[in-house]
């Protein structure tokens, strides 16, 4: 990662399909099962949403494209280059610009992969989620183990880049059976990986299984020393953790989640997309309605499903970034900090944290250790408390 990314984050576009076959019982996502969508009546909406955001932010160059959801592996190629062609008409994309597509690992959505990249896509986020069948049934995923694989390959073969994800600290995970399974998908995998620790939702139907104790998780320190494996074993991979997340080899990190960490400006379309962009020298956060059908017919009436465009106050710009900035390893400009919100965080507050082993300063840049990735809620309670 280039020092300066921080401070140049870049705009990026940020496209939401909310459509899925299932629901996955840990999801919180805006994401509805349909059977049958009219994909030029949602090429059309979409198409003309993005025009709306281009009268909002006026010119810029395009960094980053990111088509998620739900799942956009549902999106049939021709409305994924509608998408694309209307935002190459809108902005500029820079040269090399990052076009990623969120997909699942099913047979049949494997065989969109050659149209995708055809339409221009150039990075696949494959949701894999674990390599074991028994583990994919209790997580509501329809793939396979094997299916994932042969998915993985193709996407190999497709796509310039590729990540996949996997979710761990499941109940009844050992720290010998994460290893093995996490050894495995790096034996397949690509330059980037998401490893995110399974995390109950409210209004999930896991959030509703784990009240009633159907299940039961990894306690806090068994979660932490899994959390720990993870970054041994993709450190031995030659894949380092650049977000709390996030692992990748030497320039292969995820442009477009740059762009939110880094807290750059993104515009968002499709139903329930956020989106936070610069205008006349104050900072919006945008929100589109969520429920796809409402959404689609305020486009279709207005132009864009926004139901609403809101300044952000300095003091709450410089908690965004700092809850941002903070997961990555590159860490967070104090100075920009400060002319984020006109003022400066007490030295007394940093050193504190830097005594307790949560916080390294080096200059201008604060990062979070090992130790402070783990409590990092806590850690910006009290930095910015």
């Amino acid at each position: 990662m280039p020092a300066s990314g921080a401070d140049e984050p870049g705009f990026g576009v940020y496209v939401h399909w909310p459509f899925c076959q299932s629901k996955c019982p840990y999801c919180d996502f805006n994401s509805h099962v349909v059977a049958n969508v009219d994909q030029a009546r949602w090429a059309r909406a979409l198409t003309r949403e993005l025009a709306h955001m281009r009268d909002l932010t006026g010119p810029r160059r395009v960094h980053s494209i990111f088509f998620g959801g739900g799942t956009p592996s549902l999106m049939e190629p021709a409305t994924v280059e509608a998408v694309l062609t209307q935002i190459a008409a809108l902005w500029t994309m820079e040269e090399g610009v990052e076009i990623t597509l969120e997909a699942n690992p099913t047979s049949v959505e494997a065989a969109r992969f050659r149209g995708y990249r055809a339409a221009g896509v150039n990075r696949l986020s494959l949701g894999v989620q674990s390599l074991d069948d028994r583990e994919l049934k209790f997580l509501g995923r329809l793939h396979t183990a094997d299916e994932a694989l042969r998915a993985i390959a193709l996407a190999r073969e497709t796509f310039p880049r590729l990540s996949f994800d996997l979710i761990y600290a499941r109940p009844g995970q050992t720290k010998e059976k994460w290893a093995a399974e996490l050894r495995a998908a790096l034996a397949h995998a690509a330059d980037h990986l998401s490893l995110y620790q399974l995390t109950i939702e409210e209004e999930t139907a896991f959030g509703r299984l784990y009240e009633k104790g159907a299940f039961i998780l990894p306690d806090e320190d068994e979660a932490a020393e899994l959390y720990s494996l993870t970054g041994e074993i993709a450190a031995e991979a030659g894949l380092s953790a650049y977000e709390v997340s996030n692992y990748a080899g030497p320039g292969a990190e995820a442009r477009h989640n740059l762009v939110y960490w880094r807290y750059g400006d993104y515009a968002g379309v499709g139903p329930g997309a956020h989106g936070r962009i610069s205008v006349e020298g104050k900072r919006l956060a945008t929100r589109t309605l969520r429920m796809p059908g409402a959404w689609i017919e305020a486009v279709e009436r207005g132009g864009h499903g926004l139901e609403a465009v809101e300044e952000i106050a300095p003091a709450e710009q410089g908690d965004e970034m700092m809850l941002m900035g903070l997961r990555l390893e590159e860490g967070v400009s104090l100075a920009r900090y400060a002319r984020l919100t006109g003022k400066g965080i007490a030295a007394s507050r940093i050193d504190n944290l830097i005594g307790d082993g949560l916080l390294t300063r080096d200059g201008d840049l604060i990062r979070t250790t090992a130790q402070g990735r783990l409590v990092l809620d806590a850690l910006l309670a009290r930095l910015l408390a």
